[in-house]
């Protein structure tokens, strides 16, 4: 193994036992007690226009494996906009990346986190929130604000492992699409597309 691969493996343990511990503190703010894979965070990433040139709101970055893959997708650090509720993950963002607009903050309070720093439209929602975890009325709030700053047609990007979306489907309001199963990841997961009608 060579000095590099060494160093990356360090890196991913490290990562693995921040997010452990995390979860163990707060086992519902958490949607699993390791980061998502390689395969999940390029699919998820798949979704966004790199070209673009408005802002993509990040929610529940964690230890960074989205915000990596949308990175490697080649999308400009400058649009990426974080809302990660743990100080300690902030912190560690702040490490890693350069050039992303890091904020300490709720995602379920989306119009406050995001006051005095995003005030317009965006290009994309991708989030990491464990939906699951949480009231379907609290889910469909969040997905609401999102819609509110997002044109019909832009996504809003979220996985989940359960069979189900994760956000109560409302066709009137928007549409709802999945992929097939990530059987790379562990455990199994898939993406979940929304995105308003009108």
């Amino acid at each position: 193994m060579s000095s590099i691969q060494k160093r990356k493996f360090k890196a991913l343990v490290a990562d693995e036992v921040r997010f452990f511990r995390s979860w163990m503190g707060k086992p519902l703010s958490m949607g699993s007690v390791t980061p998502s894979g390689k395969a999940l965070t390029k699919l998820m990433a798949s979704f966004v226009d790199p070209d673009d040139t408005l802002p993509i709101i990040e929610l529940g970055p964690g230890t960074g494996v989205v915000t990596q893959a949308l990175l490697e997708r080649g999308v400009a650090p400058e649009r990426i906009v974080s809302i990660e509720y743990s100080p300690d993950f902030c912190r560690l963002l702040e490490k890693r990346f350069t050039g992303i607009r890091i904020i300490q903050g709720d995602a379920y309070a989306l119009d406050q986190a995001l006051a005095g720093c995003v005030e317009g439209p965006v290009a994309a929602v991708i989030s990491s929130l464990p939906l699951l975890t949480q009231p379907p009325q609290r889910r469909s709030t969040l997905i609401s604000d999102a819609f509110a700053r997002l044109s019909p047609g832009r996504p809003f990007i979220q996985f989940s492992y359960g069979l189900n979306s994760p956000v109560p489907p409302d066709p009137a309001l928007f549409s709802t699409s999945h992929t097939g199963w990530v059987m790379k990841n562990v455990p199994p997961a898939r993406v979940w597309v929304y995105r308003r009608t009108h």
